[in-house]
């Protein structure tokens, strides 16, 4: 069994279980991918993809347990490699951070301006989802740094730190009759049609949650996974917006008025999560850091250790 077998199983399945792209990725043709494939199947005894004729098109039941572990041996090596050039190379690397779409585009831009400044030299990529889908990459190794709502925390193979607490308001033309009430209750709220984030997100599951218990049903004409996305579809008066409060701007969101709910709504909170086993460069340290000031590299590695310990 060799390295090079693994690793076309693991950009195979990455791909789509495209082998065209895969030895686009790995550099190297199709016919010596597909050569490696059917050398590790000889290898274990086992058809590790489904074909129809001469295409994969998923992998079969051996194959998911199989891959599960090549994919732990791909992700172990990166962690070799990132040791490996913390002490050789410690100003150069890639950094990938996974986020959703209200993190990348209201926190996390003066964190990247300084990171970046800090460090010319290391790659930062940035890959936008949802809550799930974040907490997918990070597991994966798909992404070093996970930022999103709750749902990261739940996953046991991070280790996670709260970042702060925010809650939400609406969004709305100046002139519509919401924005003359004093004080807004979730009755008067579920009359209106409302444009709000995609239920994906854990944000949005604890507003339904709120309208369920009160007995209440929220007329929901839109969702979308973007705040900006939201404000258009309100600017073209089709609802009220209920976003996050960090995503409403007074300046840049002229002809909107933005009114308070947190009291409607409980508080959520934005964790930052990385896998338990990962090792953290120092430049991902001193991210950590930037984004989340009270938690120095120091602290981060004593935390992990006596999570490591519990």
């Amino acid at each position: 069994m060799k390295l090079q077998q693994l690793r076309c199983i693991h950009e195979v399945v990455k791909n789509g279980f495209s082998i065209s792209k895969a030895a686009e990725a790995l550099h190297t043709s199709q016919p010596g991918v597909s050569k490696q494939i059917q050398l590790l199947e000889e290898e274990v005894g086992l058809h590790i993809f489904l074909r129809h004729g001469k295409r994969l098109v998923g992998l079969s039941e051996p194959g998911q347990h199989v891959y599960q572990r090549i994919n732990e041996v791909i992700r172990e090596i990166k962690s070799i490699k990132q040791v490996s050039e913390e002490f050789s190379q410690s100003s150069l690397g890639v950094l990938t951070i996974a986020t959703t779409h209200t993190q990348a585009r209201y926190k996390l831009p003066n964190v990247v301006q300084a990171f970046m400044s800090k460090y010319p030299d290391v790659k930062l990529n940035i890959h936008q989802g949802n809550p799930t889908q974040v907490t997918d990459q990070v597991v994966k190794g798909e992404a070093d740094i996970g930022i999103a709502t709750e749902s990261i925390s739940h996953n046991d193979k991070l280790f996670c730190l709260p970042c702060y607490t925010w809650n939400r308001c609406l969004v709305m033309p100046a002139k519509h009759p919401l924005a003359k009430e004093k004080t807004v209750t979730l009755a008067k709220l579920a009359t209106y049609p409302i444009i709000t984030y995609d239920y994906a997100f854990t944000g949005s599951t604890i507003v339904s949650k709120v309208f369920h218990d009160a007995g209440l049903t929220p007329n929901i004409v839109l969702t979308a996974i973007d705040a900006d996305v939201i404000k258009t579809y309100v600017n073209l008066g089709l609802g009220i917006g209920l976003i996050a409060q960090m995503a409403y701007d007074s300046k840049r969101d002229q002809g909107l008025v933005s009114i308070d709910v947190s009291h409607l709504f409980p508080t959520s909170t934005t964790y930052l999560g990385i896998r338990r086993d990962v090792f953290l460069r120092g430049f991902m340290y001193d991210f950590i850091e930037m984004f989340i000031p009270e938690y120095p590299k120091q602290v981060v590695k004593k935390l992990m250790l006596e999570q490591e310990n519990i």
